[in-house]
């Protein structure tokens, strides 16, 4: 199976962080997300997340603080006709830092949502499912 880390990033109005993916990413393309990356061999899901995060946002260790963690999701999917086995680490983070998103290439814009508008969002798979087990 295949490790990601995801990162939910969130502030003090409970809003969440959302990514698009660009064109220029392997999976999902053009779907929305939070901060994601594979873990690596030897590293940590958490690791995984907090340098994703610096990569993906800019943002840096201190800027944000661990709130949740939540449970692995395990699941295959079909993309593009070739298969995938998944294992999602979800963590979710909250940041002040809201202001200083930065994206980098795997992205093409952010948005800044309340939970409930993720129903009407065309997201990468289970992203719809952390949000919501993150703000019930």
């Amino acid at each position: 199976m295949t490790k990601v880390s995801t990162a939910v990033l969130t502030n003090k109005k409970n809003e969440v962080l959302i990514l698009k993916r660009s064109k220029k990413v392997r999976t999902y393309r053009e779907l929305w997300s939070g901060v994601s990356g594979y873990v690596e061999e030897n590293e940590k899901p958490y690791e995984t997340a907090i340098k994703e995060i610096k990569e993906e946002t800019g943002l840096k260790k201190k800027d944000i603080k661990l709130i949740k963690k939540l449970k692995v999701i395990k699941f295959t999917d079909i993309y593009r006709n070739e298969k995938y086995n998944w294992e999602l680490y979800p963590f979710v983070f909250l940041t002040e830092k809201k202001d200083k998103i930065n994206i980098d290439w795997e992205h093409t814009e952010y948005r800044w949502i309340k939970p409930s508008e993720i129903e009407n969002i065309q997201t990468v798979p289970h992203f719809k499912d952390i949000i919501i087990m993150c703000f019930k």
